[in-house]
């Protein structure tokens, strides 16, 4: 047999009655849960006991679901720019909310504006700032190996290219000294065949021939001369002509 329909009504009995609400409260709550989580609903569950005790469950926070619920309660549906407003409101205000706290965390960062932070969030910074420290020295680290390996694989390639200049050098070497060798051999064989007289043993005979000259004054003879008359016959000179 089946279980029959309970009639719903004030349970009279005083045990009964906290012992039903007991069972129907923890699993009304678990069933909010359930249904924020399988439905992704946001859910808001208020109890309060006969005895005035609250009981609640909240899927993002009771403060931030009773304000959506004032804002779609008291907020006229046909005023679609209002809302907008209101939510473009509520939107600056968060804004404005992290960009005090990001500010805040810059100046603690900074070692400035310590004076209200208690001993746990001065451990907590404390532990961000060796956390940064040692992440700065790890990139740091990282860089400098990364720069010696460039300027291994600069100095590799810097010794291939002089390893290819000498080798180079020495081949010019080679040539060089070949052509010498050239020139040396065709020296040596054309002085064979023509042999040079640099000195003669008797010296080159001139006959000497009369000189014009032309445009000198009249050769005057100097009284009280030794010089012999026929001088200008001997030297075969002619005075000059006058004009």
């Amino acid at each position: 047999m089946g279980r029959g329909r309970v009639e719903l009504k004030r349970i009279e009995n005083k045990i009964n009655r906290q012992v039903t609400f007991s069972k129907r409260r923890n699993g009304l709550l678990k069933k909010a849960y359930e249904l924020s989580v399988l439905c992704d609903a946001e859910i808001a569950l208020i109890i309060f006991s006969n005895r005035g005790k609250l009981y609640e469950f909240s899927s993002s926070g009771m403060i931030k679901t009773l304000e959506r619920y004032q804002r779609c309660c008291f907020i006229p549906h046909d005023n679609t720019h209002e809302r907008e407003t209101q939510s473009w409101y509520q939107e600056v205000i968060k804004l404005n909310a992290k960009y005090e706290a990001l500010q805040r965390t810059q100046r603690h960062l900074l070692g400035e504006d310590l004076g209200p932070l208690n001993m746990k969030e001065l451990h907590n910074l404390e532990k961000q700032l060796e956390g940064a420290l040692a992440r700065a020295r790890q990139r740091k680290t990282q860089i400098m190996m990364e720069q010696m390996d460039d300027l291994r694989k600069k100095e590799r390639q810097l010794g291939d290219l002089n390893k290819q200049l000498l080798i180079k050098l020495e081949a010019e070497g080679q040539n060089l000294e070949t052509i010498q060798g050239l020139w040396g051999c065709c020296g040596a064989a054309a002085t064979e065949n023509f042999p040079l007289h640099l000195s003669q043993t008797q010296p080159m005979e001139c006959d000497l021939q009369p000189v014009l000259q032309i445009g000198y004054h009249h050769y005057v003879e100097a009284e009280g001369s030794s010089a012999p008359k026929d001088m200008a016959g001997e030297t075969n000179f002619i005075h000059g002509w006058v004009i």
